[in-house]
């Protein structure tokens, strides 16, 4: 039995909250296990510069600490979903989705007026081809200004002058405290969240038994399921964290909608659609909606931009 629980993390404000509070909830619920978090830096950190799109998307949060929980230096990690690539290195496994927050894309003004209603030309700041899609669909006439950071520096970028507003995503927003800062929410109808966008991932090795058994009780069924349908989409499509790809699950009662999109990143592509089954067919519907989505021009989006199988041929 390990009375010594390490778990790994990214060291910004929001992923250092969102370990603390795992953190605090094993600790509370094993009172004589301690618990201590071992700070990493990705390669998603170091890049600070450059567009995420332009270095590839896929991992760049995570990749770091997965090779420290590989290798034993750390027992679980803790990820944002969204940044939580759809294939795991061998022996490691997503072993919980916490109850999602808020999954809504927020939107900070510095004049207080909501999105659609800022001024032609207005600079938006973001750092996501998804939001970028569908902004410039709504308004062609917005310029669209790289974004990166943590969230209080992408804050104090807005505060300075550089942005007439960004967008990020409320869930971490909430969580630090600053929801009061927010000028409007999206509707997922206007901004489609990104895969798994508002809840937690808990990683760990698939042979370690005990912390799989510790941990067990982070998982909530119906986050766990509108999420797995997300990614079923996103790992079809063959996507990262950073392409212009979209899916929203909800569930109500046992029948799940899964709502996905594909759009070119100058929004002048757009192709949505949505799907409506049975809960315990979560990953099929997320899948199927992929392939009708290729069908309907996503296929034509996606080649553009990296190598893809065509509609049918995963």
């Amino acid at each position: 039995m390990k009375k010594s629980i390490i778990v790994g993390t990214r060291g910004s404000r929001l992923a250092l909250w969102q370990a603390n509070w795992v953190k605090s909830e094993l600790e509370k619920r094993y009172p004589d296990v301690e618990v201590t978090l071992e700070k990493i830096k990705t390669t998603g950190d170091k890049i600070l510069d450059v567009p995420l799109a332009k270095v590839g998307g896929k991992g760049l949060f995570v990749k770091e600490i997965e090779e420290a929980l590989t290798e034993g230096r750390v027992h679980l990690a803790v990820h944002s979903m969204k940044d939580v690539p759809t294939v795991f290195p061998d022996g490691l496994h997503l072993r919980c989705i916490t109850k999602r927050e808020d999954a809504r894309d927020a939107v900070f003004s510095r004049s207080g007026v909501k999105l659609l209603d800022l001024p032609k030309g207005a600079r938006i700041g973001t750092s996501s081809l998804r939001r970028q899609s569908q902004i410039l669909h709504l308004r062609p006439d917005f310029e669209i200004l790289h974004l990166r950071g943590n969230l209080d520096t992408r804050l104090k970028k807005l505060d300075d002058g550089h942005f007439d507003a960004i967008i990020l995503a409320g869930a971490g927003v909430n969580r630090l405290g600053w929801a009061s800062r927010i000028t409007e929410l999206l509707s997922p109808e206007l901004s489609l969240p990104a895969i798994g966008q508002g809840a937690l991932g808990i990683e760990t090795r698939t042979d370690d038994k005990y912390v799989n058994g510790l941990v067990a009780f982070f998982d909530d069924p119906a986050t766990s399921c509108c999420v797995r349908a997300e990614r079923a989409l996103l790992k079809r499509l063959d996507g990262g964290c950073q392409v212009p790809i979209a899916a929203h699950g909800v569930l109500s009662g046992d029948t799940l909608k899964l709502t996905g999109l594909v759009a070119s990143p100058d929004g002048k592509t757009f192709v949505k659609d949505a799907i409506t089954g049975k809960k315990e067919s979560a990953e099929a519907m997320g899948k199927d909606l992929a392939e009708r989505l290729l069908k309907a021009g996503a296929y034509e989006i996606l080649k553009e931009l990296y190598e893809v199988s065509p509609p049918g041929g995963a």
